[in-house]
């Protein structure tokens, strides 16, 4: 099933319930989505497996270029966005100038809006890369992604589509020294007869214990907030994340629930 693409690459502002204000950055294809993950709840659809289609990306130049044509128009009619913030049709991390993207936003930012945050919406897959990490030091606001407590459910429920474990994202996380949002969305149901479901205490207790050793500033928690690909997933209600939540700032973790 197709999902919700972003046709612009900068998009918004919008009034985002995180982030206030908030304008949009897209470094991946216009018609379609380019990630490293392939989740089964992401409302942009199903990761493509078709090695013939070569994605076709914008440069960091005309990256820029676009961005400093809205800061312009939004300059001139007097609306201050709180948020830069890249998100789009997948891993933002993903894009080859990744890192040369971020210090044209930073400078353009400076210039134009210096009290508005940058923010980077990220799998985490990409923590590997020394450039990619470079980068998101940079940033006002890394938000990570930590779905599971185990292995079994990382794999189940994100799908990565190259080799990689649990560990070694969390391992990665570990390494901003508590300089970082972790982002968690909590979800159940069949996905091609197998159920998924990180609701459960053998994910909840492991994934406390995976916040506790990276010590995020913030514990962003959430349902599925549009349609998924998959039809068998629940939208988990906002009393069983409010209890999640709880669990959250008993370990001294500073935590909000978005449902």
């Amino acid at each position: 099933m197709s999902g919700i693409l972003f046709d612009e690459i900068v998009f918004g502002p919008l009034k985002s319930r995180r982030f206030g204000v908030s304008l949009g950055i897209n470094l991946l294809p216009l018609d379609s989505k380019l990630c490293s993950f392939n989740c089964v709840y992401c409302e942009c659809g199903l990761t493509s497996h078709d090695k013939g289609h070569k994605p076709q990306l914008y440069t960091a130049v005309q990256v820029l270029t676009s961005l400093e044509q809205r800061f312009i128009a939004l300059t001139g009619n007097h609306v201050f966005p709180d948020s830069i913030t890249f998100a789009g049709n997948g891993e933002p991390t993903m894009h080859p100038e990744f890192n040369a993207i971020i210090d044209g936003v930073i400078n353009l930012r400076n210039s134009f809006f210096p009290l508005a945050k940058i923010t980077v919406l990220s799998n985490a897959t990409l923590l590997g890369r020394e450039k990619v990490r470079a980068a998101l030091l940079k940033v006002d606001n890394n938000v990570l992604k930590l779905d599971a407590g185990t292995d079994e459910a990382f794999q189940a429920i994100n799908r990565p589509l190259n080799a990689v474990k649990l560990e070694e994202v969390i391992e990665r996380l570990i390494e901003f020294n508590g300089d970082l949002t972790v982002q968690t969305l909590f979800v159940r149901g069949a996905v091609h007869g197998h159920f998924v479901d990180n609701t459960v205490e053998t994910e909840v207790v492991p994934w406390l214990g995976h916040l506790a050793r990276i010590k995020p500033k913030l514990v962003m928690l959430y349902p599925i907030d549009r349609r998924a690909p998959f039809s068998t997933l629940e939208k988990i209600p906002d009393n069983e994340l409010q209890i999640f939540a709880k669990r959250v700032e008993n370990i001294g973790l500073k935590v909000e629930v978005f449902s």
